[in-house]
């Protein structure tokens, strides 16, 4: 067994790459409130906005600390699809992006709602819309990753939808609380351990 020691100002997480390799069956669409936008390009603050809202419980950062340039090479390019999920009040309440990384393969970037929609079955009317977008004709295979970081049912949630574990990595990064670009209460379950 081996212990790892992790700085402080740094975080460690497992993150498991999980496959879909059979095209999932037609499924009728369950009914919602929400609905889902694609914005064709992305304003670079708007989505950081999003990201944040969505992404902080868990620590999302990576599109965060990364400069704009970057973040628009990323977002703005043919093969990646943005779309936000909104409400009928007409507000952003979740992110789905997703990148056809080869004519046989997609990979499932982001995907998530809003704290206060989660556990209500609007992840799963997403994922439904968000499969059908990503099975192309010629794609074999769709890639998500997930961690220990987070929701604690997201593994399970992605295992449901016909996902399947094929491998796991050890990432650690500095905490982006550390760094100023999630507030320092976000993530209480994840505990933030400042450089003495």
């Amino acid at each position: 067994m081996a212990v790892i020691p992790i700085a402080a100002g740094e975080i460690a997480t497992i993150v498991t790459t999980l496959e879909q390799r059979v095209r999932p069956r037609p499924v009728p669409l369950t009914e919602s409130p929400l609905r889902l936008v694609r914005w064709q390009r992305p304003d670079l603050d708007k989505y950081r906005a999003l990201f944040r809202r969505v992404g902080a419980p868990w620590l999302w950062y990576s599109r965060l600390a990364m400069p704009d340039s970057a973040l628009a090479g990323l977002i703005r390019r043919d093969q990646t699809q943005v779309h936000a999920v909104i409400d009928r009040a007409g507000i952003e309440v979740g992110l789905l992006e997703f990148t056809h990384v080869a004519p046989d393969w997609c990979a499932l970037d982001f995907f998530g709602l809003v704290p206060e929609l989660t556990g209500k079955g609007h992840g799963r009317w997403l994922m439904t819309i968000g499969l059908m977008m990503m099975w192309r004709p010629t794609v074999t295979f769709v890639r998500v990753n997930t961690c220990t970081l987070d929701h604690p049912r997201a593994l399970g949630f992605y295992r449901a939808a016909g996902f399947v574990p094929v491998s796991q990595t050890i990432e650690t990064f500095p905490d982006p609380r550390m760094l100023g670009l999630i507030d320092r209460s976000a993530a209480p379950h994840v505990p933030l351990l400042a450089a003495s």
